[in-house]
């Protein structure tokens, strides 16, 4: 009989104000959208539990707040996170050319206080945008620059792309662990 092995990871997700951070932790985690904006104060918190392989995945999402007026709040709850989400918007409008142009500044805060931890981008609201308007290419150059784990183009509206992106993250800190954990053996 298989021994079962259970792993926690803290997932840190940041960007921008008004992106879609919350929205996406929602959708993935119930499975709903809330169409109204409430702004997150600080942080949020969240659990997501999964299997593989008889092992369980639980995720601890720390939903960070992008307004400046918390960020001297961030490094304390960058904290001990195995895996950082960046979420800009790919909004056609000033929200949506920040966002990306934040991407960088996120990066290196997480880089600073946590170290060479692995990053995903999510461009989310790709419900907003006509197909032949989006410049996957110019992304993808960015995120392979700069050694990011992946890329995904999300909607916390539609759901497109949202369990893709977060059971891409669960199966490689998984990988991660168990390897590590063989490693120990």
């Amino acid at each position: 009989m298989k021994n079962s092995q259970k792993f926690g990871f803290k997932v840190t997700i940041i960007g921008d104000g008004s992106v879609g951070k919350t929205s996406l932790i929602k959708k993935f985690t119930q499975g709903s959208f809330q169409k109204e904006y409430i702004k997150t104060i600080g942080a949020q918190f969240s659990e997501y539990d999964a299997e593989i392989s008889g092992d369980t995945i639980r995720l601890l999402f720390w939903d960070i707040a992008g307004q400046d007026d918390f960020l001297f709040l961030h490094p304390s709850f960058y904290r001990e996170s195995r895996v950082a989400i960046i979420v800009y918007s790919l909004e056609e409008n000033d929200l949506g050319k920040r966002s990306f142009e934040h991407i960088t500044d996120w990066h290196e805060d997480i880089k600073k206080y946590c170290g060479d931890i692995p990053i995903v981008v999510f461009a989310n609201k790709v419900d907003l945008i006509e197909k032949n308007n989006l410049d996957k290419k110019n992304i993808q150059e960015f995120v392979k620059e700069r050694d990011f784990l992946g890329y995904y183009l999300t909607s916390a509206k539609t759901g497109q792309g949202v369990h893709e992106a977060f059971n891409f993250i669960i199966k490689e800190l998984y990988k991660k662990s168990k390897a590590l954990s063989s490693e120990l053996k």
